[in-house]
């Protein structure tokens, strides 16, 4: 800065060692996409996506997901990244549902670390006897949570997505084994052993 540019100034509030702070407020974007496949019919899949009780339970985090009316649900969820961890109280919502083809999730939660609100596109295609599944989505997160940096975000959001996937694909190959369990005349010589 030379001498006849002036002094700086900055909005009230404002000052150069507080950035950190302001980016907290300001929050961060978080894009994910992505393709998986999954070992079931796209009727299946779309079944477990769409069903909240089984759903829960592939949600890494989910302490509670009711009903709030129509295809909305009532949410909580704990989560942390690196020291910085809370629970999360929202909504999520199925919005645009073409079974068994495609839907978009709404997602939006508040807590002490902060606050996330973001949408997702999933879609479903058969593939012989799987169903691959092409996901795009982006999350505005804010709070405390957004200042432990873009990457650190970036990963704990592919880490949940990967998680939640590996949960369903398990979902569906225990649902998968029970369904056979009882057809299968191997097990039924063996039970009389």
């Amino acid at each position: 800065m030379s001498p006849r540019d002036g002094p700086r100034v900055h909005p009230p509030g404002h000052c150069a060692g507080n950035r950190s702070s302001a980016r907290r407020i300001a929050g961060r974007r978080v894009k994910l996409a992505g393709t998986v496949t999954l070992p079931a019919p796209p009727s299946e899949v779309w079944s477990l996506l769409t069903d909240a009780p089984r759903l829960s339970r592939l949600l890494p985090g989910c302490e509670q997901l009711e009903p709030d009316g129509p295809d909305r649900y009532k949410a909580a969820v704990k989560f942390g990244i690196a020291a910085i961890s809370g629970k999360y109280a929202g909504t999520l919502e199925f919005a645009e549902k073409k079974p068994p083809h495609s839907l978009i999730l709404k997602l939006d939660g508040k807590g002490l670390p902060g606050f996330v609100k973001g949408e997702g596109r999933i879609e479903l295609t058969p593939k012989g006897d799987t169903t691959e599944i092409a996901y795009t989505g982006e999350a505005h997160v804010g709070g405390l949570i957004a200042s432990v940096g873009q990457r650190m975000l970036d990963a704990a959001a592919r880490k949940i997505v990967q998680q939640f996937f590996d949960s369903a694909k398990a979902e569906l190959e225990s649902t998968k084994g029970a369904a056979a369990e009882p057809n299968s005349p191997v097990k039924a010589h063996r039970k009389g052993n």
